[in-house]
């Protein structure tokens, strides 16, 4: 597991999350933990490093 920090595209808060680098590509939805709003995440581990890292605000 490795911690991970991202700006909220809602509320532009900066955010702390923890990922799990044995899972190589992950696509899930979470509640921004300030504002509750749902968003995107699109991430994808090489090596176990992280190697892409997208948030998306779902319209």
């Amino acid at each position: 597991m490795i911690e991970h920090f991202f700006t909220c595209p809602y509320c532009w808060q900066n955010i702390s999350m923890l990922l799990d680098s044995s899972i190589r590509q992950q696509s899930f939805i979470e509640d921004c933990e300030i504002c509750c709003n749902p968003i995107e995440l699109l991430i994808e581990f090489t090596n176990k490093e992280l190697s892409s890292f997208e948030v998306k605000a779902i319209q």
